[in-house]
């Protein structure tokens, strides 16, 4: 894909959302039932089905998910495909690429060892590597953007509020 086909196909769906905002907002939805047996929970990724447990850090036995690198998949994914939208939209030839994350989390926190230790990542990096012949000041301008329409990132970054509830089914 081109940026001309990027922007033909993303016009009209720009054009609406400038007519009507309201049409903008998606909920997007995310769904887990508990293991009836084991300490994990089955995600409903909209593909499969992905067994989350406990990070061999915290006694888990590895075979399942772990939360958190879920979560730097995420960030890796959603900067992925934004960083190569935007370098579509801006014509910048990549001729590959690899994004990584990577960050660190204090145990004791999460297993109530330390009072001190946070709770869930201290530092987040997240690393594109491109294979590309443009010039330095297009991959500043790649990267800026990409950290700009990163939802993953701006949500991580930013914070925002999150509503928790337990009710009794």
């Amino acid at each position: 894909m081109d940026a001309d086909q990027l922007r033909a196909m993303q016009a009209p769906i720009k054009q609406r959302y400038k007519d009507d905002p309201d049409a903008a907002l998606i909920t997007l939805k995310a769904k887990g039932t508990l293991d009836d047996s084991n300490i994990a929970c089955k995600v409903e990724t909209g593909r499969a089905l992905a067994m989350a447990g406990l990070h061999p850090a915290t006694g888990g036995s590895g075979l399942e998910l772990c939360s958190g690198d879920m979560l730097l998949e995420a960030l890796v994914a959603c900067a992925g495909v934004t960083l190569k939208a935007v370098a579509t939209a801006l014509a910048i030839p990549l001729k590959s690429g690899i994004v990584s994350a990577e960050g660190e989390l204090d145990f004791r926190g999460t297993l109530g060892v330390a009072k001190d230790a946070p709770v869930g990542f201290r530092q987040i990096r997240l690393r594109f590597d491109v294979d590309t012949d443009a010039p330095q000041d297009r991959l500043d301008q790649l990267l800026k953007l990409t950290e700009r329409y990163c939802v993953v990132y701006q949500t991580i970054k930013s914070g925002p509020p999150v509503d928790v509830q337990m009710v009794r089914a």
